[in-house]
């Protein structure tokens, strides 16, 4: 896993939910484990703000996130959710899936780069919306 030049920051009451969740759930795939060690890896090293302190552009639970990944034309639209409201038909992404665990944390213009099943991606957050 490696993040191209970014810090990422949690609302500390996602960050709560996210470590609680995690320490007791051990993923249904080989690559579910897998993003979910990482996820908790990135966790470890995030900045923990209040919700008055949250960036406004910044990836949480249930934004809304438009990316783009690098060498494609096409915009990927999602919104980030907990596994158990997950639906790809729905575009509700969860937070443990590859995709999901690259995106939380970071802000509009950022690059992140993940390993994918596909193998590694690098996307730009393009725009993120928080209701």
């Amino acid at each position: 896993m490696q993040k191209i030049n970014n810090q990422l920051v949690l609302r500390l009451d996602d960050y709560k939910l996210l470590t609680a969740y995690l320490n007791t759930w051990y993923g249904n795939t080989l690559v579910e484990r897998k993003s979910a060690q990482d996820l908790q890896a990135e966790l470890k090293r995030a900045k923990l703000v209040d919700k008055d302190e949250f960036p406004a552009d910044a990836v949480r639970l249930n934004s809304k996130v438009k990316i783009k990944a690098e060498g494609r034309e096409d915009i990927l639209e999602l919104v980030l959710v907990m596994p158990d409201k997950a639906d790809m038909k729905m575009r509700k992404v969860s937070v443990v899936a590859p995709v999901g665990a690259a995106l939380i944390g970071f802000r509009e213009g950022q690059q992140v780069s993940w390993q994918v099943p596909a193998g590694k991606k690098t996307f730009t957050i393009l725009e993120v919306v928080n209701e």
